[in-house]
């Protein structure tokens, strides 16, 4: 997976908005919340995630999970990670962000 397509996945979530964080990278928010950090290299983003889904993801596959932020954010290596899997990641991520109103906006 690769930077462009991280942002095609933002570009699909309701009132997601890029923004420049404190270093120069994109930082992806909803209603001024992040849930989630491009590196400045584009090479890997910090998730917003579950508890549970972060201990699953981490010892699904610890070359492309790493643990991040307090237990609730995962460091995702993009390289080698599934596009798709990412994209649903992503998506998860905004869920546990947005409010009601734009996730009835998704569907399911």
């Amino acid at each position: 997976m690769d930077a462009a397509a991280v942002v095609k996945v933002m570009a699909g979530l309701p009132g997601a908005e890029e923004q420049e964080g404190w270093a120069g990278q994109p930082v992806f928010k909803v209603r001024n919340k992040s849930f989630a950090y491009l590196s400045e290299d584009q090479t890997h983003m910090h998730l917003k995630v579950a508890r549970e889904e972060l201990e699953a993801l981490v010892a699904e596959d610890p070359a492309v999970f790493t643990e991040s932020w307090g237990g609730s954010w995962v460091l995702v290596e993009l390289g080698p990670a599934d596009e798709e899997e990412i994209g649903e990641l992503i998506t998860e991520a905004w869920r546990l962000t947005a409010p009601k109103y734009l996730v009835a906006q998704l569907g399911s």
